[in-house]
């Protein structure tokens, strides 16, 4: 594993304690569980086997290598000016690992004094140094929590969204190269009075002339269930509002309804697409119905669906879906198995119009599991600047998959040749 996968092992491990944090800072009660948590993840990341990394032994025999385990290389972080640690990591810039795992180090002592801005302004601080240790590249940007991420093109800023975690119920990060992030803060400080606290997922942001209209899932209170709802802004970063009394979309005999995201066809007309959880006999199904002009409300009329699960590496389940239209092609992007395990990946179906009907194009996902991350999902498609197609995505760390652990934000480019897309290395 390169020296910065290390490194990231160990920030996911403290994104898990901030996101814990942040779900649990209204209670201080809470807070000292998540700060229990703290102790068993060290300890945790002490235990924890990496792959191998070349060292260098000794100073006589550099080209000696040996194998250390992730215990003991953040042992040797611990005395940054000792000798040894120069035998550890020979090659990298001493001055520019100080900098990642002291951020690192700052953002814990600020979970535990329940400073979450100081903690948010310590990880931007120690982000960019904690990526270019070895130039990795895997697609890694953000390597904090950042899961179900989707990325806004607006102004000449990239904006990234994602289910609550540290930054409050809806994390929003910043970007102008789609490299360098940073944390703006929460872009949905309060939540509707029908939902319950703790759970907002999957966001999303459709522009509408000047206003931006955030979609996201909740927990609807009364019935316990996913449901979608919408919020307004005036600008990307909102703060974004929620004044309804009732959830814009939920699929009760279903299961409910979440992981909506918008999508504009050529005619300006606006979609929204989502999952159904499953339920009544049905499978979870990706569904799409047209939103009014403002985007602020469905058309009326039945939803109509899109795809189930029909592939045996799907395990019975389709989710976080993302439509385009390229050449002349829609295509819809989805996540597909359990999402808490490895087997989770990435699939694409070709569609004849938003609402479809559409076919998969392929019996094997266009992204799975591989040596540099484990369980891809997600997914996020958009154009940036210059024309070029992406796809954002979270994933988790190999031998760090499922809850507590992390998943971070990677981003990759898709090239589509005759209506078949690929996942650019």
């Amino acid at each position: 594993m390169a020296l910065s996968a290390l490194v990231v092992l160990a920030l996911s491990v403290t994104g898990y304690d901030m996101a814990t944090v942040s779900a649990g800072h209204r209670s201080a009660r809470a807070l000292t569980a998540a700060q229990r948590e703290l102790g068993r993840t060290r300890v945790d990341l002490a235990r924890t086997r990496a792959r191998t990394v070349a060292v260098t032994a000794t100073r006589d025999a550099r080209r000696e290598a040996q194998v250390r385990t992730v215990g003991e290389i953040a042992t040797a972080s611990q005395s940054l000016g000792n000798e040894s640690r120069t035998r550890f990591f020979q090659g990298v810039s001493i001055g520019t690992l100080s900098t990642c795992l002291n951020g690192v180090a700052q953002a814990v002592t600020a979970i535990s004094n329940a400073n979450l801005g100081a903690a948010v302004n310590s990880i931007d601080g120690a982000s960019s140094s904690c990526l270019s240790l070895d130039g990795s590249t895997t697609g890694l940007v953000y390597p904090y929590d950042f899961p179900d991420p989707f990325i806004l093109p607006a102004g000449g800023v990239y904006y990234g969204f994602a289910t609550n975690s540290v930054a409050g119920n809806i994390q929003i990060i910043r970007s102008t190269d789609l490299t360098h992030w940073t944390a703006v803060g929460d872009a949905l400080p309060h939540e509707p009075s029908w939902a319950a606290p703790g759970a907002t997922w999957a966001p999303s942001v459709l522009q509408r002339g000047s206003t931006f209209v955030l979609y996201y899932s909740a927990v609807y209170a009364p019935t316990g269930e996913q449901c979608i709802s919408e919020a307004t802004a005036s600008q990307p970063q909102g703060p974004y509002v929620d004044n309804s009394t009732l959830p814009l979309m939920c699929q009760t005999a279903l299961g409910g309804s979440i992981d909506p995201t918008p999508f504009v066809d050529a005619d300006g007309t606006p979609y929204l697409v989502w999952k159904s959880q499953g339920g009544g006999g049905q499978p979870s199904t990706l569904w799409s119905q047209p939103l009014t002009a403002a985007g602020t409300a469905l058309v009326p009329g039945a939803a109509t669906p899109l795809l189930a699960p029909s592939l045996p590496w799907q395990g019975g389940v389709v989710e976080g879906p993302s439509m385009v239209l390229v050449g002349g092609q829609y295509l819809l992007f989805y996540s597909a198995n359990n999402w808490k395990t490895s087997a989770y990946a990435i699939g694409v179906a070709r569609c004849r119009g938003p609402l479809g009907p559409c076919t998969e194009t392929s019996p094997q996902p266009l992204l799975a599991s591989q040596p540099a991350f484990s369980g891809p999902g997600g997914p996020s498609v958009f154009t940036d600047s210059s024309g070029q197609l992406h796809m954002a995505f979270h994933a988790w760390l190999p031998g760090k998959v499922g809850f507590p652990n992390s998943r971070l934000l990677f981003i990759r480019q898709i090239g589509v040749v005759d209506g078949t897309p690929t996942v650019e290395p």
